[in-house]
């Protein structure tokens, strides 16, 4: 429900873009994936006009603005990560290239190849070796490794992939999986921060923003996806990473493990800071809270899948609120646990990011899966807080219900179940029984008499209607079988009647089924002929077989009518 506490009212415009975002002095960077992820662009919008753009040799995972140096004029630059390398633009040039340190290969994998370079092992030998230390070595194998494994049964490939790549090193190189920026010694905006970096190998480093040297390196149980980091490096910092494992690790200062971790109830699919409070969006379609050491504060359900989560924070107000993008195409806006605000989209947010762009302070930018940006400036009148706004629990829950008081035989009635307790709950149990076997007998009675059961398999979920014509003492009897599978054809059936031959005579006792398609109603029909002249009448059972089966998927009891025609005579 959207309280009328807070409007948010937007200015929209729009224009073309895709992939990660980043606000870069008044302008936006926005990583660009390409309609086909090979066409990978660093492209600055200024405004609604694009400024510049810069080719990627690599899909970009994260994008960052930070400020190297203190050096005049005061030029942020821009970090792309992508693969493992991180490619910092100054002037929106190509400036610098930092690659991740490579990690120590697999000594057994080592050998393997040390025997393929002096020619004492075959392809066959070295392709059972490799799997055997894929499957038992907890260390994984290199891409070299990896990608002569995939050769597997094109013996002439394999044979020169190995001749090809016996002489070259083994290197085992990690990538990138989420970035982020830290203030190096001060908290101000244009202050030198450094780059927080996650990578795949569940490590969180720490880079010098102007030697690009590694400060320091943290290890988490699992691969982080988001980051978060407060403070600044030389005072205090505490760092927030939500980690593929569904699990939220807080690391501070000096501290090469975690001090606090949270398990959430599903994997975190975006993680903001909102004061002191963590708050994360996750694929359960939640958005939880947590304070600083792991206590959870509230979580509210979501009307669709999250898709991504970004911050809003107005200044001048200090009003600090939490935006989701939903996979139903709207944008919902939350303080603390309450829903202030619906943003409706033409389509599915996939980026995110509230700031300064241009002269305005308060510009929301998304970017939208179909490569789409939209751009939605918030009105310099709109208020956040209002004398009438109700935020929390109704007024309506703080006053108190006049409760009458108790009288004479409300004490007497308390009194006599305190007594009986155990008479009368044996006479409860005995009353639910009966009520369950009589609710089980009309039920049977029920599909007895039915003229149009239904299959209870679930690998064969049947209807079956039946229709009996004429007066007598002919009769025609039409089956119509329909097949209540939505995807799923059913073949080889055969329908069986069971009747009494000393009063009915049936033209055709068996049917052979036709193919059933999902959604179609097939009669088949076949003629009964009344053998009695007392006037009387009997049951004709029917049976829906699969071939080769004895048991039936679906039974009716067809109540045949009285034959006047006999009776009149």
């Amino acid at each position: 429900m959207v309280t009328d506490s807070l409007a948010y009212p937007w200015l929209e415009e729009g224009d073309g873009g895709r992939g990660v975002l980043w606000k870069y002095r008044r302008r936006l960077v926005v990583g660009d994936l390409g309609p086909t992820r090979r066409e990978m662009k660093l492209k600055v919008y200024q405004g609604m006009s694009l400024l510049s753009e810069n080719a990627l040799p690599d899909l970009p995972t994260s994008v960052a603005a930070f400020l190297m140096d203190q050096h005049e004029p005061r030029m942020p630059a821009v970090a792309v990560a992508s693969g493992p390398f991180v490619y910092v633009y100054k002037n929106l040039r190509p400036y610098f290239k930092f690659t991740l340190p490579p990690l120590e290969p697999n000594p057994t994998e080592k050998s393997v190849w040390d025997q393929a370079k002096e020619d004492k092992v075959d392809f066959v030998s070295m392709k059972e070796m490799l799997e055997g230390i894929r499957e038992t070595s907890e260390v994984p194998l290199s891409v070299q490794s990896l990608r002569f494994l995939t050769l597997d049964g094109r013996e002439t490939e394999m044979e020169a992939f190995i001749n090809q790549h016996k002489l070259q090193p083994i290197k085992r190189q990690t990538v990138i999986t989420c970035m982020a920026t830290l203030k190096k010694n001060m908290v101000d905006e244009d202050a030198v921060s450094c780059l927080v970096i996650g990578t795949e190998n569940a490590e969180i480093l720490i880079l010098d923003p102007e030697a690009f040297t590694i400060l320091t390196k943290m290890t988490v149980p699992s691969v982080p996806a988001f980051l978060d980091v407060t403070g600044q490096f030389d005072v205090e910092y505490r760092l927030t990473a939500a980690c593929r494992n569904g699990c939220i690790y807080i690391l501070r200062r000096e501290s090469k493990r975690p001090k606090y971790s949270i398990e959430l109830t599903a994997p975190a699919v975006g993680l903001v800071r909102v004061q002191k409070n963590i708050v994360a969006a996750c694929s359960d379609d939640t958005l939880q809270s947590y304070t600083q050491k792991g206590k959870k504060l509230w979580v509210v359900p979501l009307p669709a899948t999250p898709i991504t989560v970004g911050l809003l924070e107005e200044k001048f107000q200090s009003v600090q609120a939490v935006m989701v993008a939903l996979a139903n195409m709207e944008v919902h806006v939350y303080r603390d646990k309450n829903l202030v605000n619906v943003i409706q989209t033409q389509d599915v947010v996939s980026g995110i990011c509230f700031g300064r762009y241009g002269r305005e302070d308060n510009t929301l930018i998304m970017t939208t899966k179909g490569g789409g940006l939209i751009i939605k400036i918030l009105k310099r009148t709109a208020t956040f807080h209002k004398e009438d706004a109700v935020v929390g629990a109704p007024v309506a829950q703080s006053i108190k219900l006049n409760v009458p008081k108790k009288t004479k035989l409300y004490v007497d009635q308390t009194l006599r179940e305190r007594e009986c307790a155990l008479a009368m709950h044996r006479v409860f149990q005995t009353d639910l029984s009966r009520v369950h076997l009589m609710a089980a007998r009309a039920y049977v009675r029920a599909l007895e008499c039915s003229m149009a059961p239904i299959s209870e398999s679930l690998q064969e979920p049947l209807k079956m209607n039946a229709v009996v014509q004429g007066m007598g003492p002919a009769f025609k009897l039409t089956l119509n079988l329909q097949n209540m599978s939505e995807t799923r054809a059913v073949a080889n059936l055969i329908i069986a009647f069971l009747y009494d031959e000393k009063l009915y005579s049936l033209q055709r006792p068996f049917l052979k089924v036709p193919l059933l398609v999902p959604g179609l109603n097939y009669p088949l029909g076949t003629f009964v002929e009344c053998l009695s002249d007392q006037g009387i009448s009997d049951i004709i059972k029917v049976f829906v077989l699969r071939e080769g089966e004895a048991e039936p998927l679906l039974t009716a009891h067809i109540n045949m009518p009285v034959s006047e025609g006999l009776a009149g005579v």
